[in-house]
């Protein structure tokens, strides 16, 4: 299951952080975020090398970032069926949400810049849209965590109040573990739930004849003067970090 963490406050020297945690089949075939879409060359981010879209957007001029996740519900029509890889190039690039999401498998949509979150919701039956303000979100599969009573998620409800109480303000020129410590203890620290744990923020498990776990963490701060930091890391491990040019 994917995780974004996404915390939004206009008034600190960087007004958005997020980490976007991409669970996935570890044998389906992507590329590391680069300028990867000549129809959307202002955009940067991992390419899913199957359907040719992406899970994460960055737009650096607009100081804006769309990230799709999986969600649950009815399945579309495979006759019809369209990626949902497309929804981040379109919403990083300031397209409107789709008006008719029937084409897709079910998923939210988040959207983010310096003021807020603009999420889709679409489970096969009816859309959700809405906006958030400043604060720490977490979304998962399941949806949008609510807070300490909602135990749909282990994960989020582990992790979600311990990333917004130790939200960094990443500056660049430093090293990565400088410049997310807050953050990185939670990631990669030693009292961190096990990858097999169904707490676990960075996962690795068996799913048939198939490796499914953890293929990329993302972190990236930025506000409405460009950006300050694209951290990325390839999974499952704990693979170095690399800055992301953009």
């Amino acid at each position: 299951m994917c995780t974004l963490v996404v915390d939004v406050a206009p008034e600190r020297p960087c007004p958005v952080v997020l980490a976007a945690v991409r669970d996935e089949f570890l044998g389906r075939p992507w590329q590391p975020p680069a300028r990867h879409w000549p129809a959307y060359p202002g955009l940067v981010g991992g390419r899913d090398e199957l359907a040719g879209g992406t899970w994460l957007a960055y737009e650096p001029v607009a100081g804006r970032v769309a990230c799709v996740l999986n969600a649950t519900g009815r399945a579309a029509d495979p006759d019809h069926r369209r990626s949902r890889g497309e929804l981040p190039l379109a919403a990083a690039a300031g397209a409107p949400p789709p008006g008719d999401p029937t084409g897709y498998d079910p998923f939210h949509l988040v959207t983010v810049d310096a003021t807020g979150l603009d999420v889709l919701t679409w489970n096969g039956f009816q859309p959700h849209a809405y906006r958030l303000g400043a604060g720490t979100h977490v979304f998962a599969n399941r949806g949008r965590w609510l807070g300490p009573a909602d135990r749909r998620t282990p994960r989020a409800s582990w992790f979600g109040p311990r990333f917004a109480a130790a939200r960094p303000d990443p500056v660049p020129g430093v090293p990565v573990g400088e410049a997310w410590a807050p953050w990185l203890d939670l990631i990669d620290g030693p009292d961190v739930p096990a990858p097999e744990d169904p707490r676990a923020l960075v996962a690795l498990a068996e799913a048939g004849e198939s490796r499914w776990g953890t293929s990329s963490v993302t972190l990236l701060g930025f506000g409405p003067a460009g950006p300050v930091r694209y951290d990325f890391r390839a999974g499952p491990g704990r693979h170095p970090w690399s800055a992301v040019v953009t």
